[in-house]
């Protein structure tokens, strides 16, 4: 039995042992009189005389009624209440202070508490819309090795890095670029996030990766592109330039959408729940190494988008003699 009934079948045991008791004051008062009544249960005659006007033989009967007024000299006008139904058919979905502001525009004086309290009453309360659905497009699947990678820049969490570069206030970054197809990693450390940083690890994912790139797909940081910048004509990064220079796609996700980078995004999260919640770092170059250890574990580990495959031996496989697990 959960909280809410336990309240309510107390309440109504208590209401029971009171009008229980008012109908054994109304028995003995027609036995032995009113005066003997009020005498013996310390109620005065007027409240027996009411409560034996109101009963009828049932315990209903004596029941506390309502003890709100009938009416209040500042109780709502009939043409305040008209002027707020006929308003609220207009603004259904209006929230209360919009709506207090529109009728208070028609000549309505009263403070928005009244209006809550009146709106309650003649149950005209705001009709909140749903919300627009939202509707994933249909995930486009890549076909073969390189004809997408998502690349994208992970801060390293402060609390993994203690010692002397915790002392020093220094930074340290992870690049990650991802293959759709095969969802092979390179990762890389730096410590710094730059155009730079992006165009020298765009040559080492170059090398890396044992296949072509046919399209690099980011999101909008400054280390990538500066499309979102202040300037109204943006020049190439040199991220860009270097793709550019490589015949490779770019391609911008929507801003403000990481979702549209998944893959990259879902690596991550678990790089944070496999990596940096168990290890620290006491220096670059030792984030450096654990990094790089990580990363051998993760492409070498079986995975069920690739049939249980390693994402290393889907691509040894397809590159050897293309065919698919």
């Amino acid at each position: 039995m959960n909280t809410i009934t336990q309240i309510t079948t107390r309440r109504q045991a208590i209401i029971t042992q009171i009008t229980t008791r008012r109908q054994a004051i109304i028995k003995y008062s027609f036995k032995k009189g009113v005066t003997a009544a009020a005498i013996r249960y310390n109620v005065s005659r007027a409240t027996i005389y009411r409560w034996r006007k109101r009963y009828d033989g049932t315990l209903d009967s004596l029941k506390d009624r309502s003890h709100r007024p009938h009416s209040h000299p500042n109780q709502h006008t009939e043409e305040e209440i008209e002027l707020i139904k006929r308003m609220r058919k207009k603004n259904k979905h209006t929230g209360l202070v919009v709506f207090w502001v529109k009728l208070r525009q028609k000549g309505y004086t009263r403070s928005v508490t009244a209006l809550w309290r009146m709106l309650r009453k003649l149950e005209l309360q705001p009709v909140k819309p749903p919300n627009p659905k939202y509707i994933p497009k249909p995930y486009e699947k890549m076909l073969y090795l390189g004809q997408r990678v998502q690349i994208d820049v992970k801060f390293v969490p402060e609390a993994c890095i203690v010692g002397d570069a915790k002392a020093e206030g220094r930074k340290f970054y992870q690049y990650t670029a991802i293959d759709e197809y095969s969802r092979f990693r390179y990762l890389e450390a730096f410590e710094e996030h730059s155009s730079y940083s992006s165009a020298v690890f765009l040559e080492h994912m170059l090398k890396a990766f044992k296949f072509k790139v046919e399209c690099v797909q980011t999101d909008n940081g400054q280390e990538f592109t500066k499309r979102l910048g202040s300037s109204e004509k943006p020049t190439p990064t040199l991220f860009e330039a270097r793709l550019k220079q490589y015949g490779i796609r770019h391609k911008l996700i929507k801003p403000y959408t990481p979702r549209h980078n998944g893959k990259v995004e879902r690596s991550h999260r678990k790089d944070n729940e496999y990596f940096y919640a168990t290890h620290r770092f006491y220096s670059f170059e030792d984030f450096k190494k654990q990094l790089a250890v990580h990363s051998r574990k993760y492409n070498k580990f079986p995975m069920r988008p690739l049939n249980w495959k390693s994402p290393a031996d889907y691509i040894s496989a397809f590159l050897s003699n293309g065919e698919l697990f």
